[in-house]
C-alpha cells in the first residue's frame, strides 16, 4: 500500500507537470549540453520580460530535465560568487532551482524540482542580497529565518524538509525567481520595528543568487 501511494503521488505530480515546448528543448540542448548555459540579464528587454514570468512544474523523468539540471549547475560554477540559480535565470520557465547549503557539511551545491514552500516563520531576519541577472544592484531585504520546503528529485521522489538562516534565504530568493519576482521590482516598504537583524551573512556582503 505504502508503494503504491508513492507511485499515485508521483504520477499525479508527473501528470501535472506540462511537457516541455520545442522551443525550451531547443534551448536546454543548444551548443555542447556539456557547458554553461547564459545567464539572463534584466538589461535585455526580451531576457528581463522571461525573468517576469511565472514558472510551470516540470516532469522529473523527462531527459531534457536532467540536463537543464546539469547545466545550471554549471551555469551557477561559472559566476563569481554565486550561491543559487534558478531556471529563468537560463531562460527556461520551469521550477529547478540549485541552492547551495550552507547548513550542511562542505556546503554543498543542491538541486530542487518543484520546490514548494509550505510555511514560513513569522519571525524575520534583515539582510543584504544581490542577483546574477541583476547588474550592480545591492539591497536589504527581510526574509523568513526559517522554512518548510517540499520538492522532488530527478526519479521523481518526494522529500520534505525545514530549513533555517541563511540558506532558507537562498531558497526564498530562488523560489521568488519561479514567480518572477525579481528584488529590484519589490515595492513594499518594510519597517524594521518587529524584526531581529542579521548582522553578516557567510560570503561577501551582499551575494548573488
Amino acid at each position: 500500500m505504502k508503494k503504491l501511494s508513492l507511485f499515485l503521488v508521483l504520477f499525479i505530480g508527473i501528470i501535472n507537470a506540462q511537457k516541455l515546448s520545442e522551443p525550451e528543448i531547443a534551448l536546454i540542448n543548444q551548443g555542447n549540453i556539456n557547458s554553461a548555459l547564459p545567464i539572463y540579464q534584466t538589461t535585455d528587454k526580451q531576457q528581463h520580460n522571461t525573468l517576469l514570468a511565472v514558472s510551470q512544474d516540470i516532469d522529473p523523468l523527462d531527459k531534457n530535465t536532467a540536463t537543464l539540471v546539469k547545466r545550471m549547475k554549471k551555469s551557477l560554477l561559472s559566476t563569481d560568487g554565486g550561491v543559487g540559480i534558478a531556471a529563468p535565470q537560463v531562460g527556461i520557465n520551469r521550477k529547478i532551482i540549485w541552492v547551495q547549503r550552507f547548513d550542511k557539511p562542505n556546503e554543498p551545491l543542491e538541486y530542487f524540482i518543484n520546490p514548494v514552500i509550505t510555511w514560513k516563520s513569522e519571525l524575520q531576519n534583515l539582510g543584504p542580497e544581490g542577483d546574477l541577472s541583476i547588474p550592480e544592484f545591492r539591497d536589504q531585504f527581510y526574509r523568513s529565518k526559517a522554512i518548510q520546503l517540499e520538492y522532488v528529485d530527478l526519479k521523481g521522489q518526494k522529500y520534505t524538509e525545514i530549513v533555517e538562516g541563511f540558506t532558507a534565504v537562498i531558497f526564498q530568493h530562488e523560489i521568488d525567481h519561479l514567480f518572477g519576482i525579481l528584488i529590484s521590482d519589490k515595492k513594499k516598504k518594510e519597517s524594521g520595528d518587529e524584526y531581529y537583524k542579521v548582522d553578516a551573512f557567510k560570503k561577501s556582503d551582499a551575494v548573488g543568487r
